[in-house]
Parts: C-alpha cells; sequence; structure tokens
C-alpha cells in the first residue's frame, strides 16, 4: 500500500511542486499586500534619504564583495572538467552565473545551465552534469552550517529570543549538511570518485563564506540604517527567512523571505517602513546591481562567441563605425568652433548653424577656440589616418575639450552624453589606431590646406576692411570685427595653429621604418637575380633612383619590389622580382608592411595575372598601355613587310656602318663617346626616371651596351642592353644617336641586336611599351580608360603615342597589356599625377629624356615620305 502511494507521489510531483508553489505564492502575495497597504512610499523614501552617497557608495561596494565567494564554485568546478580555463574568463563566467541565480535561481535549472554553456568546450556531456551535479549539493551547506550557528544563539546565548519559535525551521535547515556529509563521505559510487577531502572542503567553505557574507551585509545595511536594535538578534531571523525562501522555490526567495523578514524584524521594534527601506537596500545592492554587471559580462561573452562565430567581422564593423564617429565629430567641432571665432555675427544668425550647437565643444576665448579648433582638426586627421601615436594626445585634447565644456552651468544633458560618447568610442576604436606613421595624401593636404588657407584669407580681409575709412558696400555688416585688438587676437591664434598643425604632422610621422631607409646594396641585387632570374624592369634596380624591398623566408632573399615614395604613395616599378613561388606570401608582407608605415601601394606597368590578383587584395585598375614583345625565333627581313628595313640595313652594310658590343666597365675614351651623344641627342631637354633610365656611369657599366660606328671608326648611336637574368627574353632601355647619325640608325641597331640576341639563345625581344596603346577603345571600357583613349588620339602634339605605336609594330610579335593597380578609393586622377611626377623628376645621374626621341621625329618623317614615294 504504501509503496503504491509513493509511486503515485513519484507519478505527479511536478503537479504536487506547482500546487505548493501556488499556494505559497498565494500567501506571499496576500502578506506583500498587507504591508503595502500599511507601508507609504513616502516613509520609505524619508528611510532611504537619510543615508549620505558615502554610505551608498560603501553599500555598493559592500555588495559587490559579498557576491565574491560564491566564485569558489566556479573554481572548484573546473577541477571536474577536462580543458584549461583562465583565471579571467572564471571570474567573468562564475559572476554571470551566481548573479543571474541569485535573482532567477529557478530551482538551480538556470545555473546549470549557464555552467554547462561556460565550461563545456571541452568537455563530455556526461562530465558536465556530473560536475553541476556536484556544485549543487554543496550549495546549501552553508545555509545549513548557518542554522546551527543560528540555534546556539538562540539557546545557548540567548540572542534573538522572540525568533526561538522557529527553531523547527532552523533544525530542518541544520540537518542538510549532516547528511550531505555522510552521503558524501559514506559512498563509494562512481560519481563521488573525484570528489576528494580537499574539493569537499572547498566546497563547504565557499558555501558558508557564500551564506555568512550575505547575512553580514544584510546586517551592514542595518548598521548603516542606524536602527536602534542588537544586530546579532537579526541573525537567526536571517537564516529562518533564508530557509523559507529555499523552500519557497521562488527565484531569490523573492517575497517569502521579504514577509518573514518584515515580520520577524518587527518583532524586535522595527517599523515596517524601515524594514521595507531595509529590503530594498538588499534587494538593490545585493541582487539587482551585480545582476547588472552581469548582464554586461554576459552579452560581453555572448557577443565575443557571436564575433568569433562570424570571424571578427560584427567587432570590426563597430570600431570602424566608432573610428569613423569620432573622426567625423573631430572635423565637425573643429570647423564649427573655427566659424564661431572668426566671424562670430554671421555664425549666430544662421538657422543652419544654431540647431548644431548644442553638439559641439565651448570655449570662452577666440584665441583659444582657434587654436582648440586646429588641434582637433589636425589629430582628427591623425586618426582618421589610424596612426598609433595620436591615441593619448587626442585622448588628453578631447578630455581637456569635454571638461572645459562640461564646466558651464546648466550644460544640456544631451550633450555630456555625446561627449561621453565620443571619448568611449576613441577608446573602443584605439586598435584602429595601429599603423606606425602618419603621410598626408594629397587629398588630404588639399581639404585641411584650404580649411586653413580659406580661413586666413577670410581673416585677413576682414582684418584689411577695418583699415579702411567707410564700411565696404559689399562686406555684409555681419561680418565686420568689433574690434582691430579682436582681429589681431585671431591673427595671433592662427599663427600659433600653423605652428601646431606643423608640430603634430612632424610628430605624426617622426616614426619611419628600417625598410624605408636601406641604402642600395648592389650585390645583393645581383645575387638574387643570379638566384632567381629577372624580369623586364630588374636592370633599373641598378640606377639607384628607387628603393628596394626584400622579402625574405628562412633569411633567404626570395623577391625584390622596387618603388619610389610620394606623398602617402608607395610607387612600385613593375613586377616582384626573384622566386615568383613566394609572390602571394611577398604580397601580402609587402602590403602589411606599408600599411602599418601609413603608405598606399601602387603598382606600375604590372601583368594582368598580377593584377587580378590585387584586384582580390582590394586594388582597383586601369589599362596604361601595351608592350611589345619580338620573338627571335622566327625573325627575319624576308617579305615585303620589311621591305623597307631590309633596304635600310643594306645601305648601311655598304656605306661601312658596323655594329660592337662593349663590355662593361667602360673605358673613359667609351663613356666620353657616350656622353657626347647623350648631351647631343638630349639637347635641351631633362632626362626621366623611374620607368625609364636615364644616362649614368655607374648603371652603364652593369650591362653591355651596343654601339653603332660609321664607316670612320666613330660612334654615332647607342643603346644600352637590359638583361633580365633568365636567358630567353632581353631588352634595351636607353637609345640614343648623334646629330650627325643618318636617318634609321636605329632601326639598323635594333635589326642587329635581334640577330646577336637570337645566335646568344634568346627566344624574345622586350621593346617596352607603348603607352595607352588599345586603352578604352570598347564602348563599355571604364569612364578612365575612354578619357586615356582620347588622349592617345589627339595628344599627338605632347607625345607620339600612335607614332611610338607604329615604329614598334614593324617587329613585335605579341602585344602584353599592362595596367596600373591602386587601393580601392585613392583617387586616380592624385595617383596619376605623382606617377608622372616620379617619372619625370631630376635624376641624379644628370638630365633627362625628351618627350618624343629625335630618332623617332625622324622616323615619322621618313615613313610620310616613304608613303609619299609608294
Amino acid at each position: 500500500m504504501g509503496k503504491r502511494v509513493w509511486l503515485g507521489i513519484q507519478k505527479h510531483m511536478t503537479l504536487i511542486k506547482g500546487l505548493f508553489m501556488f499556494s505559497v505564492l498565494l500567501f506571499i502575495i496576500r502578506e506583500v499586500g498587507r504591508v503595502m497597504h500599511e507601508v507609504s512610499g513616502q516613509q520609505v523614501h524619508a528611510v532611504l534619504s537619510s543615508l549620505s552617497w558615502g554610505t551608498l557608495g560603501l553599500l555598493l561596494i559592500g555588495g559587490f564583495v559579498a557576491v565574491l565567494p560564491m566564485l569558489i564554485y566556479d573554481f572548484t568546478i573546473v577541477e571536474f572538467l577536462p580543458g584549461n580555463f583562465s583565471w579571467g574568463y572564471i571570474v567573468r563566467s562564475g559572476w554571470v552565473t551566481n548573479t543571474f541565480t541569485n535573482l532567477m535561481g529557478m530551482g538551480g535549472l538556470l545555473g546549470a545551465s549557464l555552467r554547462a554553456n561556460f565550461y563545456s568546450q571541452s568537455a563530455t556531456k556526461k562530465q558536465v552534469v556530473y560536475a553541476i551535479s556536484k556544485i549543487a549539493l554543496f550549495l546549501l551547506a552553508g545555509l545549513s552550517l548557518s542554522c546551527w550557528v543560528a540555534l546556539i544563539l538562540l539557546f545557548g546565548f540567548d540572542i534573538g529570543q522572540p525568533y526561538q519559535g522557529y527553531w523547527i525551521w532552523l533544525l530542518g535547515g541544520g540537518l542538510y549538511f549532516p547528511g550531505l556529509f555522510l552521503f558524501t563521505r559514506l559512498n563509494n559510487g562512481e560519481f563521488f570518485k573525484d570528489l576528494t577531502w580537499t574539493r569537499e572542503l572547498r566546497l563547504i567553505v565557499g558555501s558558508s563564506l557564500e551564506w555568512g557574507s550575505c547575512a553580514l551585509f544584510f546586517l551592514a545595511i542595518g548598521w548603516a540604517l542606524q536602527l536602534p536594535l542588537n544586530l546579532a538578534a537579526v541573525f537567526p531571523m536571517f537564516v529562518v527567512a533564508s530557509v523559507a525562501g529555499v523552500v519557497s522555490m521562488i527565484p531569490g526567495g523573492l517575497g517569502s523571505f521579504d514577509v518573514f523578514m518584515i515580520f520577524g524584524l518587527g518583532m524586535l521594534g522595527v517599523s515596517r517602513a524601515d524594514a521595507a527601506g531595509w529590503l530594498l537596500l538588499y534587494r538593490l545592492f545585493y541582487y539587482f546591481f551585480p545582476f547588472g554587471v552581469g548582464i554586461g559580462l554576459f552579452f560581453h561573452d555572448a557577443g565575443r562567441r557571436f564575433n568569433r562565430f562570424l570571424g571578427g567581422l560584427p567587432v570590426a564593423a563597430l570600431r570602424r563605425g566608432a573610428h569613423l564617429f569620432v573622426t567625423t565629430f573631430m572635423y565637425f567641432s573643429g570647423v564649427m568652433m573655427l566659424l564661431y571665432a572668426t566671424i562670430p555675427d554671421v555664425v549666430l544668425t544662421n538657422h543652419i548653424y544654431m540647431r548644431l550647437v548644442p553638439y559641439m565643444f565651448y570655449f570662452l576665448d577666440q584665441v583659444s577656440n582657434i587654436i582648440v579648433a586646429f588641434l582637433l582638426i589636425g589629430l582628427a586627421r591623425g586618426v582618421g589616418a589610424r596612426v598609433k601615436r595620436v591615441f593619448w594626445p587626442t585622448l588628453v585634447v578631447l578630455t581637456v575639450a569635454i571638461g572645459v565644456t562640461l564646466w558651464r552651468e546648466n550644460f544640456p544633458g544631451g550633450l555630456a552624453v555625446l561627449l561621453g560618447l565620443v571619448l568611449a568610442c576613441l577608446i573602443f576604436a584605439r586598435p584602429e589606431l595601429y599603423r606606425e606613421s602618419f603621410h598626408y595624401s594629397w587629398g588630404g593636404l588639399l581639404v585641411d590646406g584650404s580649411i586653413y588657407v580659406g580661413t586666413f584669407l577670410v581673416y585677413t580681409v576682414l582684418g584689411l576692411s577695418m583699415f579702411h575709412g567707410h564700411h565696404r558696400p559689399w562686406l555684409p555688416q555681419d561680418w565686420l570685427l568689433p574690434s582691430t585688438q579682436v582681429w589681431l587676437n585671431g591673427l595671433g591664434g592662427l599663427l600659433v595653429a600653423l605652428l601646431i598643425l606643423i608640430g603634430i604632422y612632424r610628430y605624426l610621422a617622426h616614426t619611419r621604418p628600417d625598410w624605408l631607409q636601406q641604402p642600395f646594396d648592389a650585390p645583393r641585387v645581383r645575387a638574387l637575380i643570379h638566384r632567381f632570374g629577372g624580369n623586364e624592369v630588374s636592370h633599373l634596380a641598378f640606377l639607384r633612383d628607387k628603393h628596394l624591398y626584400f622579402y625574405q623566408k628562412d633569411g633567404v632573399d626570395q623577391l625584390l619590389l622596387l618603388f619610389q615614395q610620394r606623398a602617402d604613395k608607395l610607387l612600385v616599378m613593375g613586377e616582384p622580382i626573384g622566386n615568383q613561388a613566394e609572390l602571394a606570401p611577398a604580397l601580402k608582407q609587402f602590403m602589411h608592411d606599408a600599411d602599418l608605415a601609413g603608405r598606399r601601394p601602387v603598382f606600375y606597368e604590372i601583368s594582368e595575372a598580377l593584377t587580378l590578383r590585387l584586384h582580390e587584395m582590394g586594388f582597383d585598375f586601369i589599362k596604361v598601355g601595351e608592350e611589345g614583345h619580338v620573338d627571335l625565333t622566327h625573325f627575319n627581313l624576308v617579305g615585303r613587310a620589311h621591305k623597307g628595313e631590309r633596304a635600310l640595313v643594306n645601305k648601311f652594310r655598304r656605306e661601312g656602318y658596323t655594329c660592337e658590343i662593349q663590355q662593361p666597365p667602360l673605358s673613359d675614351h667609351d663613356f666620353a663617346e657616350l656622353q657626347e651623344i647623350s648631351d647631343d641627342w638630349l639637347g635641351d631637354q631633362t632626362e626621366k626616371g623611374f620607368s625609364l633610365g636615364f644616362f649614368d656611369r655607374d648603371y652603364l657599366n652593369e650591362a653591355p651596351v651596343a654601339v653603332m660606328k660609321n664607316a670612320a671608326g666613330k660612334t654615332v648611336a647607342f643603346a644600352n642592353l637590359m638583361p633580365t637574368g633568365d636567358r630567353k627574353m632581353t631588352s634595351i632601355d636607353l637609345m640614343r644617336e648623334g646629330r650627325d647619325a643618318p636617318s634609321g640608325i636605329m632601326d639598323g641597331l635594333f635589326v642587329y641586336l635581334f640577330e646577336l640576341c637570337r645566335d646568344q639563345g634568346y627566344t624574345g625581344f622586350n621593346l617596352g611599351m607603348a603607352p595607352l596603346a588599345n586603352v578604352g577603345v570598347s564602348h563599355f571600357s571604364f569612364i578612365e580608360e575612354r578619357a586615356a583613349h582620347l588622349i592617345y588620339q589627339y595628344g599627338s602634339s605632347v607625345y607620339s603615342f600612335q607614332g611610338l605605336r607604329a615604329y614598334k609594330e614593324k617587329y613585335v610579335t605579341t602585344w602584353e597589356p599592362k595596367y596600373l593597380a591602386y587601393r580601392r578609393r585613392a583617387s586616380l586622377v592624385f595617383t596619376m599625377l605623382q606617377l608622372m611626377l616620379v617619372i619625370n623628376r631630376p635624376a641624379t645621374g644628370g638630365p633627362r629624356n625628351r618627350l618624343v626621341p629625335r630618332w623617332l621625329d625622324r622616323w615619322l618623317t621618313d615613313e610620310i615620305n616613304w608613303q609619299n614615294r609608294l
């Protein structure tokens, strides 16, 4: 019969629990209603207002300290589980779990679920369940021991005598610990196998500290309220109310604990209002405020997991947004302050400006407004460029500006929130500030320079108008400054601001990486080309007008990039030189190093394959021309197509012209002859550089030079060879002729070189670029390429684009497209201008190339005459 009853109870246990909780809840609601009816809000407010801010601060700290012992559970549970958890992770996870459980216990279900979520990374489901179950057994051990302490106080020391009638609650709660201890020690099952004496003792101490600190904090609130009662007498009632809260199974004992404590405190003469205030403070400082921190940590952990799941994109997007917000706000505030400092009467009558005024910094002095305005603008440029060194100066300036702004009386509350958000966003976006150095882009310099120059010009005009005898009709009255002193103060502020901007730039650009300062190392370049082979631009390294970037693997040079600096750009000439198997990591490393240095790479005259690879790395591109290749294995002058060249070569041979190869190093006599030809060919023009060679003895001594001599043995033209190191493709760079050289001499030199290189085993000859050839010919081409096509068609007065293409067409077998790759969102116009400046800047070795070579001029004239004869 008894067994059947027990089975029936087990079958309907859920219903029985529900009815029990419902009845407890009804009792609590009825009793709370009675208390609320007897206590007014004004009475509770009077109790709370009696506490000072210092006392409230101490209670806040005390509430957080009282929660700390609960973390012992979490430091113990990880010992039952595999995996390594950091101290910080355990503290964060434990705080979330315990503060959530305090307020929303759900019979331990919530705590178990949270711990399973936090500590199950390396454990099986069974291991997690076992570990949580062991911890759950000891959660009430401290309360059970507190019941025995309360019984001793009641009947041993006669403390809390009014509560002796609750002995049955205390005895029931006190029996839990002895029963638990005997059960765990006498049970030899697998479940308790890893529950050592040390771990069990730690759990018992942790639970005792949890309930003990909770009780002490509750009593500390009574002390803070300065109520006339013996606080030790409250302890037994606190334990009874806690047992009642646990038995009620209501999360946090909410309601049940409070009802018991209000009635119990009443037995000691505490009024209902004082008791309600006491409990309210307890709930706030022990439950709700720690719970608020727990919510923050929970969302931080959930956000971190979500961020990791999405590969870091959410945090990256938030940091980018915060970074953009700080940069925009600093520029906005700087411009707004500048307008207010220079033309106050104008902007203060502008409705748009006045609507924006509540969102800017405030400085009363005109000079300080100007100086801080340009400080904000200058630092905003550094923040926008993501420079690491800008963080602390920006933090200081923003903190001072915020402090001065909020020092005013009656400042808008929304402004305080906004400025706090700006500061928080700067700190949050700090990882975005990673670059080691700053370099002005032309666009940035144009914007900042326009702001300063525009302000200076306007201010100068306003000042000059004050020295004129009468008012100028074209200048509105609102624009006039009140006095000469105001104008002089503002002018001084502008001059100081200029010095500040220069100082900020020098400070941000101070750091320069070592790889941008390395001297030219010719043996190192030769060794890399000898090891892996070169390409069509490798010989340009010996011009010494470009920086060298070596990519190494295991301490061995693998790839070399040639580049020059201009503003914030690194203009890379041609394809990387060396081991092409390491191209991907080399490009990645170069991008990384350039980014840290605050530079943006631009790749000029690169192949289609490299262009597509760079496009995947965030580059846009534009076609800049085609490179002509001659197939030497099939080259000859047979046929009608080469009739003119064949006749020209035969003519040179009849007249005694010969072609020779001069090996380096050049003698003084040979070099003097070449120098005379080069000077004669250049005339009053200047050399080019970067993508083209210039006349320089060191450069010419790096490779053989082909010379054309007349019958008298005098050199009349020359071209220096550009070996690529792979014995497959070769080329020439400088092609120069004297004034007394016959027309078409370069054709003779080309034919000789083609035959010579073919006999030496070369299979191809690179005739170089035909700029803008076949660029933008399609209706669907990029607008920039179509504009380049117009230059190709109609720009012959500046550079004979079509003539150069036509000249090379006689020999070229195949044309290879060449591209310019530049970072997205970079200005193509500025990039092209910077490239032109680099190509046309004075070279170290001497004067520069003319735009249209004389031999090309002569060839075009000969071609016209030839067509006329036909």
